[in-house]
């Protein structure tokens, strides 16, 4: 049968039973046929495209098994401005970011996004006091880079109704100061996106989504998970469906109501529910996770506003969690808990045992995203009790140094993410961004997994660095498998389809630490291309 596209060249397959090939074929967006040359050349017909990628590589296309694309379609438009730090490293040019915006758009209010104080040193307290100074009649709301925080002044809280009386979200909270009045400061996703809704163009954000399925595309994504879909996203998601070039999978956040009218039947290979989201606690950067050791006495601790010899805390008691997973867990859904404090893992995996033990389910492939300070013997119990770890490998690159020196001290924040314990245990894991927090770059995710180089080139617990090859597959086939899709997507064999990213090298053949550095040359989608690098 004449193929749609016939690719030679050096191919990853990240297939076991083949695990490197020189030509594969796709007809129908479908894999038929890989193998060498001449096995597939008889699929070459008079109008196929036929793609010899050279002293390229070809591998599956990248899986981002941990992503906010709805969130950061709006995060990146011109909306809300980007002052994160691989935006702007100086504080000075945050601050005159805030100004200008401020004065560019008046009554419609002020949205930015990115405050790093651990990165872009030098920033002031963002005290209610300096944001009403900042904005006297503007609604001005700034998120922290984690998305775990934000800052508003008075003139938004009017404008979203919040008062001294407004009840905290559950799992969630408004800052209050002595009096018991709003102090300017929100704390997790209930309580932070409540601060957004004056950066919503419904009118717009079409062209926003696709935007950000361009970007995916540009970095060798095609897939994506969505981990806090929120039900008013589906019906842009129903109306797009044909013109997207990224897959999503979708995990919708825990509400109060406990419940969801979507069904394990909804969705396709397109677009598709697969679980639901819930936080154990939040991030390092802001003092709110839940940890067994204590925050270090620095500056750096001082910086962010947490109280040296701070264990952090939880968003939700252990009670709460049971009663949040025992609402989803039996109905089929796959459950995702962002966990960053040891103690907090601890916690959910005893909610997990407990769900596991009342409901057996022979796959269920419970997740715990980021893991930031997880354990041995917990990667341990989490493998036996067949739970799957994401994790945020990138953070070594952006705040390597700040964890050793300025948070945690070298014993706890050298190991930070260890991902070589985690694959020691027989875990099929995943790396991810977690964007918009660090840009999409599964590239520097596979070279910061192998190599575990903080910022200042040294090494943190280099016994925890990956291969190259573990690496790849924690980027491909075991984070499609964390979405329940490696059977259409994750590696490159018959009957799966053809999403496949065109690299410059094989990044098995250069140096781990070059590999971030490799182009993406070209992004396709089912046997479409729908990314090609310019010249």
């Amino acid at each position: 049968m004449p193929a749609d596209l016939v690719v030679y060249g050096t191919i990853l397959t990240v297939d076991d039973a083949r695990p490197t090939a020189e030509a594969l074929a796709a007809v129908d967006g479908r894999i038929v046929a890989v193998g060498s040359r001449s096995e597939v050349a008889g699929h070459v017909g008079p109008d196929t495209e036929v793609l010899d990628v050279a002293d390229g590589c070809v591998l599956p296309g990248f899986v981002e098994a941990h992503g906010h694309p709805l969130m950061e379609a709006m995060v990146l438009s011109d909306r809300i401005v980007d002052i994160r730090p691989v935006t702007m490293r100086a504080a000075t040019d945050v601050l005159r970011a805030i100004g200008s915006e401020v004065a560019a758009r008046g009554g419609d209010g002020a949205y930015l996004n990115g405050w790093d104080p651990l990165l872009q040193e030098g920033l002031p307290t963002p005290t209610l006091a300096w944001l009403d100074a900042q904005a006297p009649d503007t609604p001005l709301v700034i998120v922290h880079n984690s998305g775990h925080k934000a800052f508003f002044n008075s003139a938004a809280a009017r404008a979203r109704g919040l008062t001294r009386d407004t009840p905290d979200p559950k799992g969630a909270r408004f800052g209050r100061d002595a009096a018991g009045d709003l102090d300017g400061t929100a704390e997790e996703s209930s309580a932070v996106f409540a601060l957004l809704g004056g950066a919503i163009d419904t009118a717009g954000y079409p062209g926003m989504l696709l935007a950000e399925c361009a970007r995916l595309n540009r970095a060798g994504l095609t897939t994506c998970s969505e981990m806090a879909f929120d039900p008013m996203f589906q019906p842009a998601l129903d109306a797009l469906r044909d013109r997207l070039t990224v897959r999503l999978r979708t995990y919708e956040m825990s509400t109060p109501a406990m419940a969801t009218r979507a069904t394990l039947a909804n969705g396709d290979d397109v677009v598709k529910q697969v679980g639901i989201k819930i936080w154990v606690d939040g991030s390092p950067w802001i003092g709110n996770v839940d940890l067994t050791f204590p925050y270090l006495d620095t500056d750096a601790v001082r910086a962010i506003g947490v109280t040296p010899g701070s264990c952090g805390h939880a968003n939700y008691t252990r009670e709460q969690l049971t009663e949040i997973v025992h609402a989803y867990y039996p109905l089929g859904w796959q459950m995702a808990c962002h966990v960053q404090g040891d103690r907090g893992v601890d916690t959910i995996l005893d909610v997990y045992a407990d769900a596991l033990e009342r409901w057996p389910r022979a796959d269920h492939r419970l997740r715990l995203e980021h893991v930031g300070a997880i354990t041995d013997a917990q990667l341990r119990r989490a493998h036996d009790l067949g739970v799957t770890c994401s994790i945020f490998v990138d953070q070594i690159h952006y705040w390597g140094d700040v964890l050793v020196d300025g948070l945690f001290g070298p014993e706890r924040g050298s190991r930070w993410m260890p991902a070589g314990s985690a694959v020691a245990t027989g875990m099929r894991i995943s790396l991810h961004n977690d964007p918009p927090v660090t840009p999409e770059e599964p590239l520097r995710n596979i070279a910061v997994a192998s190599t575990r180089t903080a910022p200042s080139g040294r090494v943190l617990a280099p016994e925890e660095r990956l291969t190259v090859e573990q690496a790849i597959r924690a980027q491909t086939l075991d984070a499609a498998w964390q979405l329940f899709a490696d059977d259409v997507i994750g590696s490159l064999e018959v009957g799966k389809y053809a999403d496949l990213v065109v690299l410059s090298a094989d990044p098995r053949a250069v140096a781990p630490e070059d590999v971030a550095d490799l182009e993406v040359r070209a992004t396709y989608l089912a046997g479409r291309r729908v990314y090609a690098k310019a010249g």
